[in-house]
């Protein structure tokens, strides 16, 4: 039977790779490379060089393949993302059906595999499609919001206190999440933090690239923030073409005063 390894590479720096992951990689007959175009390049080579670093096992192949991109005249989100996800599990079957019955075949994960990723699902739907059975393991990896408490040197959660995990979407649309003080924010776009009604109730950790090269972290109350986290968001962009970010929000159990309202 099949076997299909997702293994998660953590969040861009090679040194992520856990001894679990690297064992993976050296059992693997082919790994499956992703290539998103020429505006996101390097995310295919992290990929290449994480194998040329890790990868002692000269019989194992590297096979890339295009990945299909979001039908931007879909106007609902979950089609878009649906739909996306179908011609991408449709590809892992033609990728597998080429592969001997027995091939053991590594995806690299940015991140850890469980989280905020899709890849799980899309094999999930490519199983159901498949003329023959494959089954799936999970080497998990270091999540972006590992690295972001790191760089930053903070702890993730208040004492005895929980946090909750959103998206930017979440954000924008109820608002800051009720019940908790902490919020970590991924698979933001759109710098959903300027939307909160009161910025001055919130401080903010920031990372960009986080565990690249070219990592830039800010921090500080969001009020003061906001502009500096938006216009270094937008030149990153620019200059690299693609942007992978995530932040912290901290809510004040009570409100900061503004300096220009505190007492002399």
């Amino acid at each position: 039977m099949r076997r299909v390894v997702v293994i998660g590479i953590g969040t861009g720096n090679p040194q992520h790779m856990t001894v679990q992951a690297i064992d993976a990689l050296n059992r693997l007959d082919a790994v499956f490379i992703p290539r998103k175009g020429e505006s996101k390049a390097d995310l295919a080579e992290l990929r290449r060089e994480i194998c040329r670093r890790f990868i002692s096992n000269s019989a194992t192949r590297l096979v890339e393949f295009d990945l299909p991109a979001r039908d931007p005249h879909e106007p609902t989100y979950g089609k878009r993302v649906t739909d996306w996800h179908e011609g991408i599990a449709d590809i892992y079957c033609n990728l597998l059906s080429n592969e001997g019955e027995d091939a053991v075949i590594g995806l690299l994960v940015w991140g850890d595999p469980a989280l905020y990723d899709s890849t799980l699902r899309i094999l999930d739907n490519a199983a159901a499609k498949f003329d023959f059975p494959f089954e799936t393991k999970v080497i998990p990896g270091i999540t972006s919001v590992q690295a972001l408490a790191a760089s930053h040197a903070i702890p993730l959660n208040d004492i005895g206190a929980p946090f909750v995990v959103t998206t930017g979407r979440r954000l924008r649309e109820g608002g800051f999440p009720v019940g908790v003080d902490t919020a970590l924010v991924m698979l933001d776009g759109e710098c959903s933090f300027t939307t909160l009604k009161d910025a001055t109730h919130y401080d903010i950790w920031w990372g960009a690239y986080l565990g690249m090269e070219n990592e830039i972290t800010l921090a500080g109350p969001l009020d003061r923030m906001t502009s500096a986290i938006v216009t270094k968001r937008q030149q990153a962009r620019a200059r690299h073409g693609w942007i992978m970010d995530i932040y912290l929000l901290r809510r004040h159990r009570a409100p900061r005063v503004p300096e220009a309202q505190r007492m002399p």
